[in-house]
């Protein structure tokens, strides 16, 4: 017997009208649920001509309308191909092109959903338009539904409205799946991944009895159903949740490949898990010619975390599994739905989290498959800076979508072993920390201008991060020092002690290799670029020089049009290089 989840209203509604049309039965279409025809099909006299797969106008019509139904608290579907008296027309937009150009003509990038169906011999579509989480404007206008027409309302009424719907839930909504429904098998395998934690009171949730258990993690309702969430985590939805693919390298063939439908995402998910762990190179740590670890090439838990968040965010009224592609040493995660709650790649850090999936994503989290809402992030960053890869680079992609790659990149051992020499255990688990340092290593320098959009955070707030790190000693001096020469009143700017270098360069060396510290002339443009200016004292105290042998690196940036002097005589107190442009 097949099982859906709980249905929204706007589902019950396009089910029963889509019944309706089947029929024959005249039914009039719904505040939530409006029908359209084709744009621009009908000459003067009312004949029907042929649809037009990239018919503009229709797209142009329909982006409007889905606007205005995403505008409103629930959301809202349309069903093209059928006239407001019910007559079926039919239509062949293509639904590629089209879910592209509505994404295109609102300012917000609407998400929609298409689907076709056929009522007669008579191809339709039906557009879902999910609840907006800011208003979506077409051409400057916001629009929502009153009764069965869209009305234009000003941003400050429709947020008063919005925030009485901000505690929507999908995932925690009652299915009619009962939970006796439950598969044996992924009730065995939440009790896997809570075993695999170690903590006691995980160990303690996974020997309780199947009916205790599935009530303990918040996936029954008082009626004996599941959730939506316990649907999907111990049933399955039918597609495939989850596609893996693994290939050597880019255009090559897939070695490996993990996609099932009929099971439930937890046994997605472990599958999925095995088959990254059985493709995840094993790295041995030397040090003076023994094997003293191991490393995986790319973190384990940074891998786990970002495969979980484009499971627990996404978009579930989409078909399409989440994809990971795991191509040479790219993870490469890429989930229906774009962002939401207004969070962004440059505020992922640190906006106040938002899930679509509140109760799905606490409930991998119970399971400890997880961090908590809005921790996942942090630590897939934390993972892989803590090894010297490259942050994750996170972003909304055209569907839309959000993707999520990992670059296991060479493991930086003498960076993993420097870290632990100088930062103190807590400081180790610091992001902010990381960042700091890791902006301090790279660039040679840094100041709260340059670590704020690092962190995501205030100026202030940036200036507190420093504090912490300039606050911590290493081999008796603090582990980074001010910049000598920086004008009174002026934002204090920040280097690596030479004892903290000295260590890093003694941990390559014994690694058989050379850091590529950044170079005095890259150190001197980057500077004066940032900070509008640069002086001969600045530049030596940050690169451990006297100032006198870095003369010929300013000069050099004066003939290149990069900085020029701020005095003719180029002497006394004070003088210093002003930044003016160039093509560095």
């Amino acid at each position: 017997m097949g099982h859906t989840f709980g249905q929204e209203p706007v589902d019950v509604e396009v089910r029963a009208l889509l019944l309706a049309l089947r029929a024959g039965e005249p039914m009039a279409e719904t505040p939530r649920v409006d029908f359209k025809e084709e744009r621009g099909r009908r000459d003067k006299s009312g004949a029907v001509g042929p649809s037009n797969p990239t018919n503009e106008a229709a797209a142009r019509e329909l982006a409007a309308e889905a606007a205005c139904m995403a505008n409103t608290p629930g959301g809202g579907a349309l069903i093209c191909g059928v006239a407001n008296s019910g007559e079926v027309i039919g239509t062949q937009l293509d639904t590629d092109w089209l879910r592209h150009r509505m994404w295109e003509l609102t300012d917000r990038r609407l998400t929609v959903d298409i689907t076709e169906d056929d009522i007669g011999g008579r191809r339709i579509l039906v557009i879902r338009c999910p609840q907006a989480m800011e208003p979506i404007r077409v051409h400057g206008r916001v629009t929502w539904r009153v009764g069965t027409h869209c009305v234009e309302v000003d941003p400050t009424s429709w947020h008063a409205k919005r925030m009485a719907t901000l505690n929507y839930d999908w995932s925690a909504e009652e299915s009619n799946v009962p939970a006796s429904r439950a598969s044996a098998a992924a009730v065995e395998q939440a009790r896997v991944f809570l075993r695999e934690s170690r903590e006691e009171h995980a160990q303690e949730l996974a020997a309780a009895p199947d009916a205790e258990l599935l009530r303990r993690l918040n996936v029954v309702t008082g009626e004996g159903m599941l959730t939506n969430a316990g649907v999907l985590a111990f049933v399955g939805r039918g597609d495939p949740a989850l596609d893996y693919l693994r290939k050597s390298v880019t255009g090559g063939e897939t070695s490996t490949r993990v996609r099932r439908g009929q099971r439930s995402l937890l046994q997605e998910l472990a599958e999925v898990f095995q088959a990254l762990e059985g493709n995840n190179a094993l790295l041995h740590l030397h040090r003076e010619g023994l094997v003293v670890g191991q490393l995986r090439e790319i973190p384990p838990l940074a891998a786990r975390e970002a495969i979980v968040n484009g499971v627990a965010h996404r978009e579930w009224g989409s078909a399409d599994p989440t994809l990971i592609e795991h191509v040479g040493r790219t993870l490469r995660i890429t989930s229906p739905g774009g962002f939401v709650g207004g969070v962004n790649e440059h505020n992922i850090l640190t906006h106040p989290s938002k899930s679509r999936n509140r109760s799905l994503t606490e409930l991998l989290a119970a399971l400890r498959i997880a961090e908590r809402e809005g921790q996942g992030v942090d630590r897939m960053v934390r993972e892989m800076i803590a090894v010297g890869h490259e942050p994750p680079a996170i972003r909304e992609v055209v569907g839309p979508y959000v993707q999520a790659a990992l670059v296991g990149d060479n493991v930086d051992i003498a960076w993993m072993a420097w870290l632990t020499e100088v930062l103190p255990e807590e400081h180790r688990r610091d992001l902010h920390c990381l960042l700091v340092l890791r902006r301090v290593v790279r660039e040679g320098w840094a100041d709260v201008a340059t670590v704020a959009p690092l962190i995501q955070l205030t100026v202030e707030e940036a200036r507190g991060a420093i504090k912490v790190v300039a606050g911590l000693r290493h081999a008796g001096v603090p582990l980074i020092e001010r910049v000598s020469g920086v004008p009174a009143g002026a934002e204090e700017t920040w280097r690596l002690s030479t004892p903290a270098k000295v260590a890093l360069d003694r941990l390559d060396e014994a690694q058989g290799r050379r850091r590529a510290w950044p170079s005095r002339p890259m150190i001197a443009a980057g500077y004066a670029a940032a900070r509008g200016r640069i002086s001969s004292t600045e530049l030596a105290s940050i690169v451990d020089a006297h100032a006198s042998n870095v003369g010929g690196v300013l000069k050099a940036l004066e003939d290149e049009g990069v900085v020029t002097p701020s005095r003719d005589n180029r002497r006394g107190k004070g003088f210093f290089y002003r930044y003016v442009g160039g093509d560095r």
